[in-house]
């Protein structure tokens, strides 16, 4: 079964998406925090990336500035080569709706829509018009086709981050961000939502930026990320169950020291 790819991602894209030195810091003066210190990544089309380190490394304010949903304070994101830092707050919420896919732990979804209705929310919030076979396909891929109908309180766990990430691929977007999208799960319902991640990628060439804590789901990633006190301490290309741990804990232990 094929879903029609996004034009975008059948470009000539050398990134899908790219940080440049992008720092965020909070508070003035003595009180000043930084977050994120300089951070620099380039991510290719159709990959799968992981992004992990010890509590209060920056991973998730790294995935909040990648995707929009909060300004670094200085440094660059482009998503498709074009900037998005600069943007005024009514074009940034417009792509947040058409060119970002989200996924969530807690899945967020609107409890008095129906799976179908939460599935295509962002088309209806864009404006554009829900293409019925592509819904449909889209809802067998994920394994919802029969639950269409239904509220998010008759669906299992499972069956809601199933929903989230057809919400998140209902528009073709050109990244997919997912904020420990397991967290919430048992671990044979957790192996089924990374394996729909890692087919997104595979068989939709979507690009995938996955925070999580768990050294399992790394490994589904192409590539791992390790922060360490806002910075990019390392990476691990293939990252195995073995790896992941390993690096978290020799992080979690500078971290401490």
């Amino acid at each position: 079964m094929q879903l029609a790819q996004p034009s975008h991602a059948m470009g000539d894209l050398t990134h899908a998406l790219e940080l440049r030195e992008v720092s965020k810091t909070y508070g003035h003066g003595a009180d000043r925090v930084t977050v994120l210190d300089r951070v620099s990544v380039a991510i290719a089309p159709g990959s799968f990336i992981s992004v992990m380190g010890p509590s209060g490394s920056g991973k998730s304010t790294l995935l909040h500035c990648a995707a929009g949903l909060d300004r670094p304070t200085s440094g660059r994101v482009l998503l498709g080569g074009g900037e998005v830092t600069s943007l005024r707050e009514s074009r940034l919420t417009a792509l947040r709706r058409t060119r970002i896919g989200f996924v969530f732990q807690a899945f967020n979804l609107l409890p008095s829509l129906t799976v179908a209705q939460n599935i295509t929310l962002p088309l209806r919030l864009a404006g554009r018009r829900t293409d019925a076979g592509r819904l449909r396909r889209l809802a067998e891929r994920v394994g919802l086709e029969d639950r269409l109908q239904h509220l998010p309180s008759q669906l299992s766990g499972g069956q809601q981050q199933r929903v989230a990430i057809a919400r998140a691929l209902i528009t073709g977007p050109e990244v997919i961000f997912a904020d420990e999208p397991t967290g919430a799960l048992d671990p044979e319902t957790a192996g089924d939502i990374l394996t729909l991640l890692r087919r997104a990628v595979d068989d939709m060439h979507q690009t995938v930026v996955m925070v999580t804590h768990d050294p399992i789901a790394a490994t589904y990633s192409d590539r791992a990320l390790f922060l360490a006190a806002g910075r990019i301490a390392t990476q691990l290309d293939s990252p195995t169950r073995h790896g992941v741990t390993h690096l978290l804990t020799d992080l979690g232990k500078a971290a401490a020291c």
